[in-house]
This record gives C-alpha cells, sequence and structure tokens, in this order.
C-alpha cells in the first residue's frame, strides 16, 4: 500500500498531534499518532504507549517528544525511544513526508535503527 495520507499540514499546529486511522498492506487498520514538533517537523508513532496502552495522540508535545497522559512516559517521536519511566520498550516509527499540503506516511515500512 506505500504511503497513505494521515493528515493535511493545517490539520496540525507545532506542538500537537492527532490520531490518524491508517491500513496496512494486510487489510488491518492501525492507529498511529501524527505529531508536528515544536519546530514544525512532521512524524508518525505507533499511538498506543508501550507501558500502558494509552493514546499518544493524546499526549503533550515538549518539542519532538510526546508524553504518555497517564503515567508521564515520554518518546521521542524521531527515533521511538523513551526518556522517561515507567516505559522502556520503543514506540515504533513511520516514514513520514510533506507532499505539498499532505502529511504522507508509510505504515508498511516501520523504521528501525538499522533504517533510520
Amino acid at each position: 500500500m506505500s504511503e497513505q495520507l494521515a493528515c493535511m499540514v493545517d490539520d496540525l499546529e507545532p506542538g500537537t498531534a492527532m490520531l490518524a486511522e491508517l491500513t496496512l498492506e494486510s487489510g488491518a487498520d492501525i492507529p498511529v499518532a501524527v505529531v508536528r514538533c515544536d519546530d514544525g517537523g512532521f512524524y508518525a508513532i505507533d499511538d498506543l504507549c508501550t507501558h500502558g496502552e494509552v493514546s499518544l495522540s493524546e499526549g503533550e508535545i515538549d518539542g519532538c517528544m510526546v508524553e504518555c497522559w497517564a503515567h508521564g512516559s515520554r518518546f521521542d517521536v524521531r527515533t521511538g525511544e523513551p526518556d522517561e519511566l515507567p516505559a522502556m520498550t520503543p514506540v515504533k516509527t513511520y516514514p513520514t513526508r510533506v507532499d505539498g499540503e499532505r502529511v504522507l506516511v508509510d505504515v508498511d515500512r516501520p523504521r528501525t535503527k538499522e533504517n533510520a
């Protein structure tokens, strides 16, 4: 399926996030948090916190970090790595690019440390 439209650039102000329901090549739906960092960059990560399975798209954005509202775990949206307990497992990140006014995400090719 490759890249999919997640949102429009104007849908997110810097320092905000939103939920996008995208579809894997297998046909399964996947919830993704689309984040616009304070510097204006767009990133996409799994929407669920790896600690408490809480929606990260509802979390607070600080720079390029998203904080889970339930237990305070923080994740770098560029790498998926947590930097605040209780989460210890990273969230998946997905290639994201802006094409004109469209924000496109490729959920079929999650980023890893090897291809980041």
